[in-house]
């Protein structure tokens, strides 16, 4: 029987999922963060980790494995993959292949062989191929790089309106009493102090306070709306550089702040903003942890036609729903 092995390696964890040709899991392991650009030692330990504990579960060995497929976080550039290369390599998975989680992202959440994702978890991406296997990336290097928002960002923006309001510079939100309580500082000035006393960062848990205090909050809902229109044209951008302006496919949008969160204060402006560039895009939110496009692509790797009834399959064992234990996952 063949079997093959999926890697989702991303900022908060690392999940690896085995299954047989029919999409039924046979083994599956977790760990920490697998993105080498935060620590390699550290992301290729983790890795390891989670690939010995699905073969473990699934009781097989690595040679059983048919085809091995690793989604990683931060496998952006050539100067990443001289990194990775070696890395995987030297886990002994062979054969195998290696591509960006957001790739696994859009096959996963779309059964067509072309279309776009956008991944809004604790940073931002965004990736797309064409009906000609043309690809290209938007993102997915951060603010100083034209990227906005993200779990770690979004957080900092609440904090820092927070501190304006308190300062005078903005008006007053609700954020405040919910980031105080979230925190335990009993003002403003006091976190405002210790803060700066220790050097500390905003923690990017946060972010979940922007959707509790939205419904009642202007200021909450502003970050939102500019979440979403900024991940509207970075799908834009790459809509209009393949050339899918008049194409019918599908908008993937993966990560938590997206699948987990209160979406409608988001979607509605990445909608908008995409249906200028490509009206016949339909919005898809991903409803299977990417892990499952991981599985999908070594399958057809291997040579074979995924057929409906794996998709449903995985579907049914890897709905994110299944899987919302963790809020803010890249």
């Amino acid at each position: 029987m063949n079997y093959y092995l999926g890697i989702d390696g991303g900022g908060s964890k690392t999940l690896a999922v085995i299954s047989d040709a029919a999409g039924r899991i046979t083994g599956r392991g977790a760990s920490g963060c697998g993105n080498h650009q935060t620590g390699a030692e550290r992301a290729e330990s983790n890795i390891r980790q989670a690939v010995e504990e699905a073969l473990s579960q699934a009781g097989l060995r690595k040679e059983q494995i048919t085809y091995s497929m690793f989604g990683l976080a931060g496998a952006d550039r050539e100067a990443d993959y001289k990194i990775l290369r070696p890395m995987i390599a030297g886990m002994g998975m062979e054969p195998h292949g290696i591509v960006c989680d957001t790739v696994i992202g859009l096959r996963a959440g779309t059964r067509k062989p072309y279309g776009v994702v956008v991944i809004c978890g604790t940073g931002t991406n965004c990736y797309g191929i064409s009906r000609s296997g043309q690809e290209l990336q938007v993102g997915g290097f951060g603010y100083v790089f034209g990227d906005f928002g993200g779990g770690s960002e979004l957080a900092v923006e609440a904090f820092r309106g927070v501190i304006r309001a308190w300062e005078g510079r903005g008006r007053p939100t609700r954020l405040a009493q919910a980031i105080l309580g979230k925190l335990g500082y009993a003002s403003e000035e006091a976190m405002f102090h210790h803060f700066l006393d220790h050097g500390l960062r905003v923690p990017h848990e946060i972010a979940k306070l922007i959707f509790e205090v939205a419904p009642e909050d202007e200021l909450a809902r502003e970050i939102l709306q500019k979440q979403g229109r900024e991940l509207g044209l970075a799908a834009s951008a790459v809509i209009r550089k393949l050339g899918m302006e008049q194409d019918t496919f599908d908008l993937v949008l993966a990560g938590s702040i997206l699948t987990r969160g209160e979406s409608r204060y988001v979607v509605p402006y990445i909608e908008e903003t995409v249906a200028v560039a490509a009206p016949g895009c339909t919005l898809q939110m991903l409803g299977q942890e990417p892990v499952a496009g991981a599985l999908l692509l070594a399958m057809e790797k291997s040579g074979i036609q995924v057929e409906e009834a794996v998709y449903e399959q995985l579907h049914h064992t890897l709905s994110v729903k299944a899987a919302n234990a963790v809020w803010i996952n890249d």
